[in-house]
């Protein structure tokens, strides 16, 4: 098994866990699931989860560490089939900042997976240039990349293999390091480009980068095509310099008498539901509108006449007025550009966007589930020191129709790994000659 991140918790992570205490994690783990998952059946049947957990529970017959035990438990997570529900490991992203700051290296690239499994180069780690860029990777240290991708996408969480082959393409050099380790130089043979010899990297991850500045995560561009707002998040922990962030865009758009915006969310992996009312509907809603429509919720702390434990279903009735008084109110054409790591609070953005007719939704779907889980818990598991992550409420979009499953673009826009621009200039090029409004809304809403 590969040797552990650098860490100043090296020495929890490398203490052996007994065969005993991590069976004892794996089944506080299912129980945990089973017993305060709203909707169980919204990811996997209680048969398949306990027939997964007893497959895993003979692979625990030896001591591990945390990350061997983190590889194993971690094989419940596809099966979960859920971005909100899954057994992760702890404070990664701290590690990962100390494992560079104390002289380690991953993986030297940033790389794309497509449907087949294909891991090609984008660019150097940390989005620098590269001269191998679109090049696909045959084999890594003589292993086969493809049979990589597919032991590491068996740890990786999410909806659907779309949703987890992006979601490993951007932690690629995390996955990588924990089942192979981080040695100082890759051998790669590549398609067409024989066999090269690359030192591993010690600049920042591209994802650790963009989460660590507010420049990188939100961008607003004003052209002769239109209007682009990038939102790569709805978290970001200074919510009054998001909301000053969008306010001068859209007096930027006002002022420059754009009639199309694009909303670039093909980045976003959620966060508040306030940051796109306040931030976002705020100038384009022109009638109330709900975030969802039927839910059904898990107490957990309960509230006037609710039980611990109760399961609480109902329609949410209450209605997000829009701002009437608005005056940098957008009423030209608004896209959202969505893909598969376009999630949580960003779906629920994009579903009222779509049902209520406030614009036209965008780009890459199939990918993330329409209905989506929340208000996601967390359990520190106590031998293993893993935590495991699962929601308290199932929420269905709000014209409440169960078809499409999955987030479904009105206009089907394909991304471009090695070029992020191109899927934007695609869609202001294909929409610069459209005219009128967008759909119909939704009806008794």
């Amino acid at each position: 098994m590969a040797a552990a991140l650098a860490s100043g918790d090296a020495a929890a992570e490398a203490a052996p866990i007994s065969p005993a205490d991590l069976r004892a994690d794996l089944r506080l783990a299912v129980e945990t699931i089973e017993q305060n998952h709203p909707d169980l059946a919204h990811s996997v049947g209680k048969a398949e989860l306990e027939r997964a957990a007893r497959r895993i529970e003979r692979q625990l017959d030896r001591p591990m560490t945390r990350t061997e035990a983190w590889s194993a438990l971690a094989q419940l997570n596809p099966l979960l089939a859920d971005g909100h529900l899954f057994i992760a490991l702890p404070d990664w992203r701290q590690e990962s900042a100390r494992t560079l700051a104390e002289g380690g290296a991953f993986f030297p690239f940033e790389v794309s997976i497509d449907a087949h499994g294909a891991v090609r180069i984008v660019s150097a780690l940390g989005g620098g240039p590269t001269p191998y860029a679109g090049r696909r990777i045959r084999r890594i240290d003589g292993r086969d990349a493809g049979q990589v991708v597919r032991t590491l996408s068996a740890r990786v969480h999410g909806d659907t293999p779309a949703f987890r082959s992006a979601l490993l393409a951007q932690r690629w050099w995390l996955y990588y390091a924990k089942l192979y380790g981080a040695p100082a130089a890759f051998e790669l043979d590549l398609v067409g480009g024989g066999r090269v010899r690359v030192a591993a990297s010690r600049d920042s991850p591209a994802l650790l980068q963009d989460e660590a500045s507010f420049e990188r995560t939100y961008r607003c561009e004003v052209g002769p095509r239109g209007a682009v707002l990038t939102a790569g998040s709805f978290a970001w922990p200074d919510k009054a310099q998001y909301l000053a962030f969008t306010q001068d865009c859209f007096a930027r758009i006002a002022a420059a008498g754009a009639d199309r915006l694009v909303v670039d969310l093909r980045r976003n992996g959620g966060g508040d539901d306030d940051y796109w009312r306040e931030g976002l509907l705020r100038y384009i809603a022109d009638q109330p509108y709900r975030h969802g429509s039927r839910y059904i919720k898990r107490v957990l702390q309960p509230r006037a006449g609710e039980v611990a434990g109760q399961l609480i279903s109902g329609e949410i009735e209450a209605q997000t007025p829009p701002e009437a008084a608005e005056p940098l109110r957008f009423k030209g054409q608004v896209y959202v550009l969505v893909g598969p790591q376009t999630y949580s609070s960003a779906v629920l953005f994009s579903n009222v966007v779509q049902d209520y007719g406030f614009g036209r939704v965008a780009g890459v779907g199939g990918a993330v589930r329409t209905r989506q889980s929340g208000a996601v818990q967390s359990l520190r598991l106590p031998k293993t020191g893993l935590v495991l992550f699962y929601p308290r409420f199932v929420l269905d979009r709000p014209s409440g129709a169960a078809r499409p499953a999955y987030v479904e673009p009105d206009l089907p826009i394909a991304d471009d790994p090695l070029d992020q621009r191109a899927a934007v200039d695609s869609l202001l090029k294909r929409t610069a000659s459209v005219t009128g409004g967008p759909r119909a809304p939704i009806s008794g809403s």
